[in-house]
């Protein structure tokens, strides 16, 4: 596919040429989270999944959110319908293996976000701002009640997942893998977008999409063709939690919850930005899980209290506060 200013292998050639200082930062970092499970505690390794998860989810919310400036106030809608449609196609028949019953579902999964996310993209994208984030919060709302009103679907009763971890493995440590594995792979993804026409056509829609329109960007494509990824991939994220659980509800997956963590995690850290996300995911996953963890009377008051004060003395996030800092050493580090 031909990019401006070259083809699109030459546009990612460029854009590795010029955060090279990050790459290497996020390789020495994926080298250390590969090793943690050797040296951390089973409390602290699920800690880590969640941080992961968190980190992933929030990556793939800010394509469209952080990029293009499409709050979805409703993402965890696909967070269920991948998790759901992976545990049906994985429980309805029988496989010969585990694995092959979950790449499949996987692939189920995945096109059933992507297909449902192509269906409403068109009409749901015309609308901006507080109504569009309002409309993916119905359609989450929607499919949360389809799941818990039809039989079929078994949101209700709810499916117990096979179990994907080695008998030699810990089940932890098994999904804290799994998890990493999925990361590093939206990381990437997010990456080539950023450093794409795509990405510069979407941070030209989160400025002035009007303007943008009349100088050529076509704004409608740029905007389905990233509803659709960010769908795909939160999709994906939803069932490797899901089997992380083993046991599903609607209730379990369908939480407002998420979607709302994605924004607090892209916000905080730096909306727009990849490195953003990763690091409010890590301060949030720290502050809840460890600092506060044992605080359960005062837990969510001091959460709440923390992230405004941090959000007053960062409004444009954690990497907007630091970026003049190190603008002295910028060399790589762009």
């Amino acid at each position: 596919m031909m990019m401006a200013g070259g083809t699109l292998p030459g546009m990612l050639a460029q854009g590795i040429a010029a955060h090279r200082g990050w790459i290497a930062l996020a390789l020495a970092a994926l080298v250390l989270l590969a090793l943690a499970p050797l040296y951390l505690s089973p409390f602290h390794v699920r800690v880590a999944q969640l941080f992961l998860l968190s980190a992933a989810l929030a990556i793939a919310w800010s394509l469209l959110g952080g990029f293009a400036g499409y709050w979805s106030f409703g993402h965890t809608a696909f967070i269920g319908l991948g998790a759901f449609v992976a545990g049906l196609v994985e429980t309805g028949w029988t496989w010969p293996s585990p694995a092959l019953a979950f790449a499949v579902g996987l692939l189920a999964g995945a096109l059933a976000c992507a297909l449902l996310a192509g269906l409403i993209a068109y009409p749901i994208l015309r609308l901006r701002g507080i109504y569009f984030a309002i409309a993916m919060l119905g359609v989450a709302q929607v499919l949360g009640e389809l799941n818990n009103s039809i039989d079929a679907f078994k949101g209700t009763m709810g499916i117990v997942l096979p179990q994907l971890a080695p008998r030699a493995v810990e089940p932890a440590t098994f999904y804290y893998y799994l998890l990493l594995v999925a990361a590093a792979v939206t990381l990437a993804i997010g990456f080539a977008v950023k450093v794409s026409r795509l990405g510069y056509g979407l941070l030209s829609i989160r400025e002035d999409e009007d303007t943008a329109r009349m100088l050529g960007v076509p704004t409608e494509r740029y905007k389905i063709q990233t509803f659709v990824l960010s769908a795909v991939l939160t999709g994906v994220l939803g069932i490797i939690y899901a089997h992380s659980l083993g046991f599903i509800t609607a209730g379990s997956v369908y939480r407002t919850d998420f979607s709302l963590n994605m924004i607090v995690y892209a916000l905080l850290g730096g909306m727009g930005t990849l490195i953003g996300p990763v690091i409010g995911a890590g301060i949030m996953v720290v502050l809840t899980q460890i600092v506060l963890g044992r605080l359960l009377d005062t837990h969510m008051f001091i959460t709440g209290a923390l992230l405004v004060i941090l959000v007053m003395l960062a409004p444009r996030g954690i990497v907007g506060f630091v970026k003049p800092i190190l603008a002295r050493w910028r060399g790589g580090f762009r």
